[in-house]
Order: structure tokens, then C-alpha cells, then sequence
């Protein structure tokens, strides 16, 4: 039988009472009118949809959607992953935003059985403790998370290990898997991938398998995706959710060939210190692991600070309170053995809090602006 209603925080709506907006008569959460209202609207053919950046990489914009292309980029997904009617999703992503809404679409477009929950931390925590689901429950075939969500299942949760198993794919996106989520995800049987895209793209473009002997270094442009690279070496995009137009990102790639490409960090983040330019996504990949062998669970970024002598030196910021004295000389020594000595950070400096946006991304620019304007304390790198 095809997929005739879906499951909202424990409650079943069917798509006649979605679409006729029986709904509305009932006691409900403001998200979980949202969520309603956006399906009402699809059941009901709506042709634009409105939506907002995250607003990580810049100012936060609302953008409209045409219905046409949200379809093209859901069956774009459904086919590459191999997703097939009836199968059941878990929708745990805000759908205010791109990746949530998404997901939505693609249930609704072609008939898989969505679960939604209020986004959290640890959704299947959520299901096991708020909705006491156990047994065939757990068994999905598809969830969308982003990277700190499957952090936290894996970490606070890993009984639950084995219900990502079951998944015929798990895609992770909105922010970069680091290295130690990268080696934890080795333990999932199911195929995870890591998504790249952005809002104007209508969700991702792009999938790079995480784990599995056919694991891979570089992300595959899903079928109808045209990818090339300007003079800056910044990846363009054409496909019809860009209307067949090239689609201009900041994004610094390696172009491996017509359809593969290395992500090497946004050209706003490069740093010219003393005449050297720095990619600092690049030297946070070292430092990410130089963190996991040390045990280190901080968040922390790397950018640059003014200075007289270098135009722009390389600090590295670490989130929370100073480590340890004997913690911190382990991380010196460390980040002078793994990075080149242009990489080195000039200083170390704690910050108690990054900013961070709606959808728990680190805002970047934001914190670095706070950092600047702020009496932080700061310690020289040996």
C-alpha cells in the first residue's frame, strides 16, 4: 500500500488531514505546525517556498525555492542512494532550513514512510526516551544528520549502534565531518556519506562515502551536475536547480575530473601572513588529529589575528577554558611535529564560547569579529 500519512512526534497525520489542514484544530507545537504547514502546502501543489540561509559563510538571506527544481534535486537523491517506496526516514533535521526541508520533500515526492521529531542533539535518543520505540520501530532505511547528531549517538548512546546498521544510507551534512567522527564511523555498517551543497543548490550536489572498502577521498557529483573551476580555482556549479546557469561558489577545490573534487576550504579563509598564503580548513584537518591523539574533545578554530609585522599572524582558538599546563606543552610539541613550520600557530588563544548560528554551525566570522574586539587571554606558542 502506498505511504498515505506520516509520524509526527508520536502521533500519526494522515495526507488527507494534511492536506485540508484538519490539522489545525488540534493542540500543537509551533514546530510541528511548521512541519504540517510546509506539507500541507506540497500535498496542496504550491509552486515557491520561501526559506532562509544558515548563515555561516555570510549575512543570513531568504531565498524562494521553485517547486520544480526541489523535485529534480529530491529524485536526484532518491535515485543515487537507491531509495524505494515505503521505505522509512527519519526526519531530524529543523525543516525551517534546507537540509530538514528537504527531507521532507523527498518522502512526500516519492512515497517514503517519514518519521519526524523536534530536532535535537540525539534524536535516537529522543525516540527511545520520549517515544519509548523499540524492536521493528528502530529499523530505518534513511536519515539525514548533521555531524554533531551522529557525535552524540555514537558517543552518549553507543548501544544504539546497531540500529544505524540498518540504514541503506546515512547522510551527513551542514558542517565538516572532522577526524575523529570520520574514524568513528568506520563501526557503522550502513554506508554514510557526507553531503556538500548549500541552500542555493536545493540541498546537496555532491556525495563523498565515508566508510567501506569503497570508502572514498573526494565527493562525486551526483547525475546532471556539471562542476568546473573558475580562475581562483573555485568550484562552479550547473545543473538544473541552478536553471542549467553556472552557480559561482567561494568554495577552493582540486578538480579530480569532469564529475570529482577535493574540498579545500572557502577563499575567504585564506590567511597571507607575511606573504604566505595559508588555507586554515587545511591546517584544522592536521590539527583535528593531532586533538584526537591527544584526547582533546574542544571545539577550536584557526584563523588570523592582525599584526604589525606579518600583516596577518596564525592563531589557532580553542573553546572553553585554558587546558592544562602539562596538556597544554603536549599540544605545542604536537603541532609543531605535525604542521609545517608556516602552518605553526603564533598563538593559542581560549575563547569561552563560539558563536554559533541557528543550526549549531560555528559562525566563523562572528567569533573571530568577538575575538578581535575582545580581551581574551592568550599564551605564545613555544
Amino acid at each position: 500500500m502506498p505511504i498515505s500519512q506520516l509520524f509526527l512526534n508520536g502521533r500519526y497525520f494522515t495526507y488527507e488531514a494534511i492536506q485540508t489542514r484538519a490539522y489545525l484544530s488540534e493542540v500543537l507545537s509551533d514546530y510541528e505546525r511548521l512541519v504540517l504547514n510546509f506539507c500541507a502546502d506540497w500535498l496542496n501543489g504550491k509552486s515557491e517556498f520561501s526559506i532562509q540561509t544558515s548563515g555561516s559563510t555570510g549575512t543570513p538571506k531568504t531565498l524562494t525555492l521553485h517547486r520544480a527544481k526541489m523535485r529534480a534535486s529530491a529524485q536526484a537523491t532518491v535515485q543515487t542512494l537507491d531509495l524505494q517506496p515505503n521505505m522509512r526516514a527519519l526526519v531530524c533535521l529543523n525543516v525551517a532550513y534546507i537540509g530538514g526541508m528537504m527531507m521532507l520533500v523527498r518522502g512526500l515526492e516519492f512515497g517514503l514512510d517519514l518519521w519526524v521529531i523536534d530536532p535535537s542533539g540525539n534524536p535516537l535518543a529522543d525516540l527511545r526516551n520520549k517515544f519509548r520505540l523499540n524492536g521493528a520501530d528502530w529499523n530505518f532505511d534513511f536519515m539525514a544528520l548533521v555531524p554533531l547528531q551522529l557525535q552524540n549517538i555514537l558517543h552518549e548512546t553507543p548501544d544504539l549502534l546497531p540500529f544505524l546498521h540498518t540504514n541503506r544510507a546515512i547522510i551527513v551534512g551542514g558542517a565538516a565531518v572532522s577526524y575523529a567522527l570520520h574514524t568513528q564511523i568506520q563501526a557503522i555498517d550502513a554506508p554514510v556519506y557526507s553531503t556538500y551543497g548549500m541552500t542555493e543548490t536545493i540541498s546537496h550536489i555532491a556525495l563523498q562515502k565515508l566508510n567501506g572498502a569503497d570508502r572514498q577521498t573526494y565527493f562525486q557529483a551526483l547525475a546532471g551536475v556539471a562542476i568546473e573551476t573558475d580562475s581562483r580555482g573555485c568550484l562552479q556549479i550547473k545543473a538544473q536547480v541552478t536553471d542549467d546557469k553556472w552557480l559561482i561558489t567561494n568554495d577552493l577545490v582540486e578538480l579530480i575530473d569532469a564529475s570529482k573534487f577535493r574540498w579545500l576550504g572557502r577563499i575567504d579563509n585564506v590567511i597571507n601572513s607575511g606573504g604566505v598564503k595559508i588555507q586554515v580548513e587545511e591546517v584544522e584537518k592536521t590539527i583535528e588529529k593531532v586533538f584526537y591523539d591527544l584526547g582533546l574533545a574542544n571545539a577550536f578554530l584557526v584563523g588570523g589575528m592582525p599584526d604589525e609585522k606579518l600583516g596577518q599572524k596564525l592563531v589557532l582558538v580553542i573553546e572553553g577554558n585554558p587546558l592544562p599546563e602539562v596538556t597544554q606543552q603536549n599540544l605545542e610539541i604536537s603541532l609543531i611535529k605535525s604542521l609545517k613550520k608556516y602552518e605553526i600557530p603564533k598563538k593559542i588563544i581560549y575563547f569561552e564560547a563560539f558563536n554559533r548560528t541557528d543550526t549549531d554551525k560555528i559562525n566563523r566570522l562572528v567569533t573571530f569579529r568577538l575575538l578581535i574586539d575582545s580581551s581574551n587571554p592568550n599564551k605564545q606558542l613555544i
